[in-house]
């Protein structure tokens, strides 16, 4: 779809806003950006929307935003209302990541991500290796016995199938020997569903990205067993997988992408949306508060980078037994 005179007028101006945010920027804002989220409310690319949402209105980038969310298998029920219905809106974006990479392989969805208009790329957290306070696990070298036991009683909470949680406890088993078929994997729509199996208790551990649990541990309501850096997060008390003899090591991204028929300029307005959003203070202290890693890359380098990885998922799920 071709932008209209005003579309182009409201993407101009974004870019105008992005430059200079203390200008009477608010005068300048994009009526409504629509952020599409493939994903139940309460998960990462929910919480990722919802502040990508309020760093933007707090920088007058914009005015109004609304968020769309339609659950379901890592993204891949989404996407195909997102390239298809979606197609040519030049004030959309959707949220998503290394997960919905994952998913599509696994799930052998005909629609693939590339088919987007990767605009962004904005945060990458570590995963975390979660248990209920009560769990005899205190360590992830107790988990690792237990899994290599019996991994069939272990069941794990995560994300979606073939997703980054589920990546994780792939090479987990790897690691310690246990084949990625024999393991409990339960996945569920988002964050919040997970979380409230691990609370009832009715898994054994969770995986999930810090920021998602964060709050939970820190409450005392989850206890963390490991987390999947090269090395101890400033700020973050947990030990990672490779210190406690578990050679695994995993970093989740998250980004933005515009839907299929947008041209040029309304993709480059979008991209200086971005670029001036994670230049803001607003925006750097959101991601210290969530414990988000700001790893941002615009435009040609993130969609040669959603290209890359891709290919490089494809290959660990292949290994892991988790495609074919």
């Amino acid at each position: 779809m071709n932008l209209t005179k005003r579309a182009l007028l409201q993407t101009s101006l974004a870019v105008a806003a992005g430059a200079g945010l203390g200008r009477s920027a608010s005068a300048q804002a994009i009526e409504q950006l629509q952020l599409f989220v493939p994903a139940a409310p309460g998960g990462g690319w929910d919480q990722t929307a919802r502040t990508v949402e309020a760093v933007l209105r707090a920088n007058n980038q914009i005015k109004t935003a609304q968020v769309t969310n339609v659950p379901g298998a890592g993204g891949v029920v989404g996407l195909p209302q997102f390239l298809n219905q979606w197609r040519g809106r030049q004030n959309a974006l959707m949220v998503g990541g290394m997960v919905m990479v994952g998913a599509i392989i696994a799930n052998k969805a005909p629609v693939k991500l590339t088919s987007t208009q990767p605009v962004a790329r904005l945060t990458g957290e570590f995963e975390v290796l979660v248990v209920p306070p009560d769990s005899p696990f205190k360590t992830a070298g107790d988990f690792a016995n237990a899994l290599k036991a019996d991994p069939a009683k272990v069941p794990v909470a995560g994300g979606s199938a073939g997703g980054t949680d589920h990546i994780m406890l792939g090479m987990i088993g790897k690691a310690v020997g246990v084949a990625a078929n024999r393991l409990s994997y339960v996945a569920f729509a988002g964050g919040g569903p997970a979380q409230a199996a691990l609370l009832g208790g009715h898994v054994a551990a969770g995986i999930s990205g810090w920021g998602e649990f964060s709050e939970q541990v820190k409450a005392g309501k989850l206890r963390a067993l490991a987390i999947s850096a090269d090395a101890r997060q400033p700020g973050i008390d947990i030990p990672t997988l490779k210190e406690q003899g578990i050679d695994v090591e995993l970093f989740n991204w998250r980004g933005v992408f515009a839907p299929p028929g947008v041209n040029a300029a309304g993709r480059d307005a979008m991209v200086s949306l971005m670029e001036a959003m994670t230049k803001s203070a607003a925006w750097q202290e959101e991601c210290k508060k969530r414990d988000w890693t700001s790893i941002p890359l615009f435009g040609d380098a993130y969609a040669k980078y959603v290209e890359n990885e891709t290919t490089r998922i494809e290959a660990i799920l292949k290994d892991l037994g988790l495609a074919s």
